[in-house]
Formats: C-alpha cells, sequence, structure tokens
C-alpha cells in the first residue's frame, strides 16, 4: 500500500476491539455516568453541518427489518438499543440500560434501565416500551417476513412467536418503570453482544403504532416498507427531518440524554459510483465518504487526504443456491471453488492487506479454524471436477449487484466479470443476471428463486463467531438452499456453551465442516476504509460500523 506523510490512517481502535475477541457480561458493570446530567459547564449546543457520502440509499429505517450498512448507518443515529459497544475493547457498554444482572444458568437478564430518557416524540422510555419492542419482533408474521428478509430477530433468537418451540426467546417483563427482565429458554452465550445489533434499538410504541410498524405498505424504490419505516422515532442524538431520492437529513435532538456533539446537521448524501463519490470530497462538497476502493485510494493519497481504516470484520463470498438440482453436487461445488482465484480477485479489487478467506469467521475471532480445508485455485482440477460430476453444461444464473458499493464488496461489476471469466475458463456454462441495488437485490438472493450464484457478503456486528455462522448457516434458508442437520444442531449447541475451549473448538469444527461441504465460497476478510476532508480531526471508525456522528470532532 503507498505510503504518503499527509495520509493519516487509523487501525488502533479495529485491531484492539478484535484482538479481545467477544467477551460476555455476566454480571452487573458499573453504571456510567449519564452524559445529560447537570454539570457545572453547559456543553455547547451544536452547530455544525457535516455531509457524508455514501454508496447507496437506505433501503429502510426501520431497523428491526432493513439490516443494509446504509439504513444501519442513518438509524444508529436515530435510535438506540439497550447495550452499546465499547469503541476500544468491543466489550459491551451501557446505553438505555445501565446495568445488568445475569441469572438462572445464563437464561435470564435483567436490565436497569437510564432514567429521564424520552423518545424524540416526547414520550416516555420505559420497561413498557422495551417489552413493546421485544414482543413486536417476537411476533413478525411469516407473510412480513418474507417482505422483509433484512430482519435480523430470528438470526439471533432462532425463531418468532409462530414456531415458539424453537425460539429461544421466552419473555420480556416490566418488573418496574426503570427494571426489565428478559427471559431466554436457553442460555446463549452472546446475548449481551446481539443486544448491540441496531436490529434492537428501542422504538417509540407511539410511533410504531402511528406508523402501522408491520404494515409494509409504502415504496422508496427498494422493498416494501412500513410508515414508520419512512420516519423512524427513538431516543438517539438525531432525527429524522428529510428522506428524498437524493439524500437523507437529520438533526440533532435538542431533548438528548447524553452528549449531542458538535454536528447540528447531517446530510447523507447517496453517490452509486466510487469516482463521484471521490470527486464530490475533492469538490468539497462533502466531508467524508465510506467505502473507498483501490481505484480512487491512491488518488486519494496524491491529493494529501486523510483515510481511515477499519480492521477486517466481514467475510466476501459466492453463494451457491443447492435448491438448483445441478449444485447438489459436491464435485460442481469443489470445481467452483478449485475455479475461483482468490489471489487475483483481491490484488485486483480490493485495498491492500485484504486476507484470503477459508471460512466464514474472520481470523481474530475466537473459534476461527487455522486448519479449515481449502482446494485452493487449479484450474485442471476443477475441469475434472466437472468431468467426475457429469456436468453437462447447464446454465447456472449468476446474480450480482449493480451501482452499489459495500464494505465487502467495493466494485460488484468488477468482481463478477473476474469471476464469471474464471468459471467459464473451468467450462461453466454462467449467464449473468444484474440487478440494481435498490431493486431489490438482496430480497432476491436470499429469498429462494432461480438464483444458483451470487454475489454477497456478511458485515460482522458483533464480536462473536455465533454472528458469523449462525444467520448464515444455522439452518435452511432462501440464499444458500444449504441443508445439514449435524451443523445445524452444532452450531446451536455451540452458541450456548460458555466462553473457553469447548465452545472454540467447536466452532473450529463447524467452520472445517462448512469449509468442506462447500455452501458457499469465502473470498476475502476486506479491509474497509472512509476517505475525509482536512476539516474533520476524527472519526469514530469501528469494524462493527457502531458509528455515531456525536463522536465525530471537527475543527474549529
Amino acid at each position: 500500500m503507498p505510503s504518503s506523510p499527509s495520509r493519516r490512517t487509523v487501525l488502533r481502535a479495529g485491531a484492539v476491539f478484535l484482538a479481545l475477541g467477544a467477551t460476555s457480561c455476566t454480571a452487573a458493570p458499573s453504571p456510567a455516568p449519564s452524559p445529560g446530567s447537570p454539570s457545572a459547564t453547559t456543553p455547547a449546543e451544536p452547530t455544525a453541518t457535516f455531509n457524508f457520502g455514501t454508496a447507496a440509499q437506505p433501503l429502510g429505517l426501520d431497523p428491526a427489518l432493513s439490516s443494509d450498512v446504509e439504513s444501519q448507518r442513518i438509524t444508529r443515529q436515530i435510535l438506540e438499543g439497550l447495550v452499546g459497544v465499547d469503541q476500544t475493547t468491543g466489550k459491551p457498554t451501557p446505553l438505555l440500560a445501565t446495568e445488568w444482572s445475569e441469572a438462572n444458568e445464563g437464561r435470564s437478564y435483567t436490565f436497569k434501565l437510564r432514567k429521564g430518557v424520552t423518545f424524540q416524540d416526547g414520550t416516555p422510555f420505559n420497561a413498557d416500551a422495551v417489552c413493546v419492542n421485544f414482543n413486536r419482533w417476537f411476533a413478525f408474521s411469516p407473510d412480513l417476513r418474507r417482505q422483509a428478509p433484512g430482519s435480523s430477530f430470528k438470526g439471533v433468537f432462532k425463531a418468532h412467536s409462530d414456531e415458539l418451540e424453537l425460539s429461544i426467546f421466552k419473555s420480556c417483563t416490566a418488573v418496574s418503570e426503570d427494571t426489565v427482565r428478559i427471559d431466554l429458554t436457553q442460555r446463549f452465550t452472546a446475548f449481551l453482544q446481539a443486544l448491540t445489533l441496531p436490529a434492537f434499538a428501542i422504538a417509540s410504541p407511539a410511533a410504531l403504532a402511528a406508523g402501522t410498524a408491520d404494515v409494509l405498505d409504502q415504496t422508496r424504490g427498494g422493498p416494501p416498507l412500513s410508515v414508520f419505516g419512512t420516519n423512524p422515532v427513538g431516543t438517539g442524538p438525531y432525527r429524522l427531518a428529510s428522506w428524498d431520492a437524493e439524500s437523507v437529513t437529520l438533526v440533532s435532538n435538542p431533548a438528548y440524554w447524553g452528549d449531542r456533539g458538535q454536528i447540528a446537521t447531517i446530510n447523507f448524501l447517496a453517490y452509486n459510483h466510487p469516482q463521484t463519490r471521490l470527486q464530490a470530497l475533492l469538490d468539497g462538497k462533502i466531508d467524508g465518504y465510506d467505502a473507498v476502493t483501490v481505484g480512487n485510494f491512491d488518488q486519494l493519497v496524491k491529493r494529501g487526504k486523510q483515510i481511515v481504516q477499519r480492521d477486517p470484520f466481514s467475510v466476501m463470498y459466492v453463494g451457491i443456491n443447492q435448491d438448483i438440482p445441478v449444485l447438489q453436487n459436491l464435485k460442481v461445488r469443489q470445481a467452483l471453488e478449485s475455479a475461483i482465484d482468490k489471489e487475483t480477485l483481491i490484488r485486483k479489487f480490493f485495498i491492500d492487506n485484504t486476507a484470503r478467506a477459508t471460512q466464514f469467521v474472520p481470523p481474530k475471532i475466537s473459534g476461527f479454524n487455522n486448519d479449515a480445508p481449502e482446494l485452493g485455485h487449479d484450474l485442471g482440477r476443477a475441469k475434472a471436477y466437472l468431468r467426475e460430476a457429469g456436468y453437462a453444461g447447464e446454465e447456472l444464473k449468476f446474480y450480482y449487484p449493480l451501482n452499489v458499493t459495500r464494505p465487502y464488496l467495493p466494485t460488484p461489476e468488477k468482481v463478477y466479470a473476474e469471476i464469471s471469466r474464471q468459471l467459464t475458463a473451468a467450462g461453466f456454462n454462467i449467464r449473468p443476471v444484474p440487478v440494481e441495488w435498490s431493486e431489490g437485490y438482496l430480497q432476491k438472493v436470499q429469498s429462494p428463486g432461480d438464483h444458483a450464484l451470487h454475489l454477497l457478503g456478511w458485515n460482522g456486528s458483533y464480536s462473536d463467531a455465533d454472528n458469523f455462522v449462525g444467520p448464515l448457516f444455522g439452518e435452511k434458508n432462501g440464499e444458500f438452499g444449504y441443508q445439514d442437520p449435524q451443523i445445524f444442531s452444532k452450531i446451536n449447541r455451540a452458541r450456548g456453551l460458555p466462553e473457553g475451549q469447548e465452545r472454540d473448538d467447536q466452532y473450529h469444527t463447524i467452520n472445517a465442516q462448512i469449509a468442506a461441504t462447500i455452501p458457499a465460497v469465502p473470498i476475502a476478510f476486506p479491509i474497509s476504509a472512509l476517505a475525509l476532508s482536512d476539516r474533520v480531526l476524527s472519526y469514530p471508525a469501528s469494524p462493527v460500523l457502531n458509528e455515531v456522528f456525536t463522536k465525530v470532532q471537527l475543527k474549529p
């Protein structure tokens, strides 16, 4: 990677976060002092405007139903959960809950709630509001889940109320106005880490009701939304001011309980091409942007712009759908893996120090398997596997997204073209199926359908192996059509084991078994990066993208 005296890279926070791995809090931490408590000096009123370039418009602003990066970037500013993430250690930290305790062998958690907090609509935040949210997520109907495959509840709690016997969520109880208890049917070691997901941010019950949050009868050019999904209401430091075809604008919440920072107005401006984001920064139209690509890295360095890198906490992969009959043949899947030259892909399309992936759990997470089997690139072997499989040139529809940049997939069209070339050279009959990201790409490739292969990735949201293998391979889903009851059972068991060698060993076994059966081909653990103008003194870069703009520091 080129260096320059004027270039500043920030790796420290991400590296420390990942090195510590998963941390489960089993006793009450010391309550954090409320930044909103009275003090001798009154903090200055936020006055700055901050323009931030994004790679796409959000798909929806109800975090319980929209899990794409751009949606969550915005909802993290508007809504908050019970538990936050320490920027340095990665440990769960107080947020709307000031302390918590664990009981019943990890099957019950009691949270003491922050007092004096109100939602942005003026209604009170309390234990009843917490339970309204948990009970809403638990009760999501099958039809709603089909319309909104970005829902995260099932990936964490295994099932909703229509499959009661399978769910590890049992109940939410308002013990008192400022005390709430969550009961589980079985131990889930990463429960507290999971609560840091944007999906479990607490919304105003009044706004959920007024916005008919579970009726998806609105559209913004992407998947269907509810009225609430176009105008969310939480307790966060910013509230939604507007959302139009080009931008989303947030303004500071004057009643926020915590530190409001320097920024009064945030404009999230969508630029779906890397070069247009770069030019907007150079022209002074934006103060920073995410998803720096190889193609404009050098240009940023030459112009002396700040580049802030995050440690790798995502995996990019080629998805394989075993509901397509020819892909049920392991030899065909082995041919796919052997045909793909990961090193060439990484060298051409990813930022330096991006690592080749042999599995779906990043290297610094407990449970990573140093010895996971990998076939490696071998074109001759790929052709031999196809002959052994009796592959007769069956057409494979290969879906890939257009006009988007993801932390795990900087230039989808170029990555697709190279992989398609490699697969065709091995003898595969590839039919390209380009789909605009904003026109439901995620829903198309994550639902049952005719997609044989597809490009996608998974951005980790908390530091635990279950966050990677559980949502992807913990049960059969429409993305992979993968059925391995033994793996499903092992993942379910591992997530309940206490931290330690037995749990790590179980994830080693899981990773090795997934790698051997090839439900998808992991390509890379990408480095992602942001570019910032000289106006920015510091930006709260986070491997899990927990980046709240009250922590952005600007020059006076």
